[in-house]
């Protein structure tokens, strides 16, 4: 029987083997570790995958300063309205599609009559310091938003609707009328009662908490770092491990804020942050951001995503009686006269940004709506003729002019004789005075506006000279009057040129397409000034509906209700009615689709109304920008197609990771 070499007995192996051997035996054996290793990884990686794993910090660079972390006040700064989205929850939230779902609800029930809506809490829901989510922290905060003792921004959004608790895990909002829109409401962030009940009215703004929130959201605030002066340089997050969704991937959050936006594109390049945007320096011509704008759209550091808003900037065409837009032909002709494809590829070609064309104020595109059937395509011969239309004829030196005829302020309509007083005397005595020498001799010793012997005498002779075939009187009846009016008060004929002013804010991107359509107007024959504002200066402007015709953007939300911005009571501040809009057809079009729970009923009538306010003209559809955020491409998960606005962009950051590990398929 043969024995198995013992181990001392390998060892000597080498020593009996010559030198060929002994390198054909290392060879060999190399390559037989080699193949085991081979073998062995193959077959792990071939039967393992590639998951997120726990860990890693982002970094968000920011220009600005967080001042209200609290959903009461902050939803009027970009800033805060970011930080509220990753600190807090609300019933409800948006996925990545832009589409409302339960976030601290888990389920809800709306009445058939669309007046009560129901929401169940889930279960195991804390706030950061531990303590249960309950319906009291609901009601809470909702009854401190409707309290105008509180000020708060949001509080127009809760004006006649009662809360009631029905049990420590559900409640209930009574409505006076039908809203479906009012799931939108819901997403309102929900504060802790038992942090805020303690602090009165007027320390709500002066708190501490307003910068080192408790939440129940995916972060929860671990530190802040301020400069001897105050700025707000780093907020630190941390992961909520009990988040009652599935926990964020990355451990740490941290945002960093720049005083320049110069200074954040140094931190970018330095890699130095994980994540920002350019939305804000698309509109400012500095050097640097210049440079990222032609250069960063494939910069290899960071991967851009573009995500879809409800947003589009149009001219709203000021409707009222004493604007010159008050003329459909004129809105009619200024929508045909601009080629929006050439000013789109213009504007995108400088921002680096995705605009598409819109020619609705429904943006069919992100809601899932059928285009409109009829729109204003490029054509300068059909704008010529609305104009030719309303009287604006060419004057021979580009612009267009009408002819005005304008009655004076006063006729003589009253009859007058001796005795008679007033403001109708005085003006009979100038114009007298003014006819002829002799009249005004007559009337030298009254001139006061009291009718006597000499106005009579005077009137008698204008009528001996004016209307001979009549018997002087000395009295204005009809025959004398008329004449006076032809001799003294007649119309004047005046030109009105085609001009007015384009308002729009002083940012460099929205001046470039204010003169885009200056160029256009101007082609066919009107005048157009351009006034750029600071965003200060247009809230006046905006509130007194002081302009002829204002570019500007609107933002939507998910889910669509268009009632504030074209319905007649929304022309007056606060309403967003921005063109002065009325048409009594589309007011009981808004009235219905915010109404009906029939979502086929709601989509109808806003195809109606698309429909008929695009015929209107009440303003002229421009684009719809996408939002662009640059992330570095050690980030991986980020999914989101949609956002409501940009403080979304985090809606699914509990997906994103940066580190990974391998499990067993």
């Amino acid at each position: 029987m043969t024995k198995f070499p013992s181990f001392s007995q390998w060892k000597q192996i080498f020593k009996v083997l010559k030198k060929k051997e002994r390198i054909t035996l290392l060879v060999f054996s190399i390559l037989a570790v080699g193949s085991l290793i081979f073998l062995t990884t193959n077959f792990y990686i071939n039967n393992t995958k590639v998951v997120p794993a726990l860990g890693g910090t982002f970094t968000e660079g920011v220009v600005g300063q967080p001042r209200f972390i609290n959903p009461i006040y902050g939803e009027t700064n970009d800033v805060d309205r970011t930080l509220i989205d990753l600190v807090f929850s609300g019933l409800m939230t948006y996925d990545n599609n832009g589409k409302i779902v339960p976030d601290l609800a888990d389920n809800y029930e709306i009445s058939s009559d669309g007046k009560t809506y129901q929401f169940t809490l889930k279960d195991n829901i804390f706030w950061h310091d531990g303590k249960p989510v309950t319906a009291d922290d609901i009601i809470f905060t909702i009854q401190t938003i409707q309290n105008s003792d509180y000020k708060s921004p949001l509080r127009a959004n809760w004006i006649d609707v009662d809360v009631e608790k029905n049990s420590e895990k559900s409640i209930s909002f009574h409505l006076k009328s039908p809203y479906n829109s009012f799931l939108e409401n819901s997403t309102v962030k929900i504060i802790p009662q038992h942090i805020w009940e303690p602090i009165l009215p007027e320390n709500f703004t002066l708190s501490s908490y307003n910068l080192q929130p408790i939440g129940s959201g995916p972060f929860a605030f671990s530190d802040i770092n301020q400069t001897n002066t105050g700025f707000i340089s780093t907020l630190y997050f941390e992961s909520n491990r009990r988040y009652y969704n599935h926990p964020s991937f990355i451990s740490k959050l941290t945002f960093q804020f720049f005083e320049k936006k110069e200074d954040l594109i140094k931190a970018a390049n330095a890699k130095t942050i994980n994540g920002f945007t350019l939305a804000p320096l698309e509109n400012n011509e500095a050097a640097a951001e210049k440079e990222i704008k032609q250069g960063w759209s494939n910069n290899e550091k960071f991967s851009v995503y573009s995500f879809s808003l409800p947003r589009y900037f149009a001219v709203f065409f000021n409707n009222q009686k004493t604007s010159i837009f008050s003329d459909i032909n004129i809105r009619q002709a200024m929508s045909y006269a601009v080629n929006k494809d050439e000013l789109i590829n213009k504007t995108k070609g400088k921002t680096k940004t995705n605009i598409s064309k819109i020619d609705s104020p429904i943006l069919p595109d992100f809601y899932g709506y059928q285009q409109p059937p009829s729109i204003y395509n490029f054509d300068i011969n059909t704008a010529g003729a609305l104009l030719d239309k309303s009287s604006f004829k060419s004057n021979g030196q580009a612009f267009r002019e009408k002819a005005v005829v304008k009655k004076p302020a006063f006729q003589f309509t009253a009859y007058l004789k001796v005795g008679s007083k007033g403001t109708a005397v005085t003006q009979l005595q100038a114009c007298l005075a003014k006819l002829d020498d002799s009249f005004k001799n007559l009337l030298q010793s009254e001139t006061n506006g009291t009718y006597g012997k000499a106005t009579e005498s005077a009137v008698t002779e204008f009528q001996k000279k004016y209307l001979p075939e009549a018997k002087p009187t000395g009295e204005t009846g009809a025959g004398t009057r008329k004449k006076l009016n032809e001799l003294c008060l007649a119309p004047s004929q005046n030109s009105q040129p085609l001009q007015f002013t384009l308002t729009t804010v002083d940012q460099p991107q929205l001046v470039e397409v204010a003169n885009q359509l200056k160029t256009y107007w101007e082609s066919v024959g009107a005048k157009v000034t351009i006034q750029a504002v600071s965003l200060t200066d247009l809230k006046p402007i905006i509130k007194n509906r002081s302009y002829d015709a204002l570019l500007y953007g609107e933002a939507l939300g998910a889910e669509p209700d268009f009632y504030p911005f074209w319905h007649s009571s929304q022309k007056i501040d606060p309403g967003l009615n921005l063109s002065s809009y009325e048409n009594k057809t589309v007011d009981q079009l808004l009235k219905d689709s915010r109404e009906t729970l029939d979502e086929l009923i709601k989509q109808q009538k806003l195809e109606k109304l698309q429909d008929v306010v695009i015929k209107d003209a009440p303003a002229l559809f421009l684009y719809n920008p996408d939002y662009v955020y640059w992330v570095l491409r050690k980030v991986k998960g980020i999914d989101t197609v949609k956002i409501i606005d940009p403080a979304k962009r985090f809606i699914n950051i509990t997906n994103w990771f940066i580190k990974t590990k391998r499990v067993w398929k």
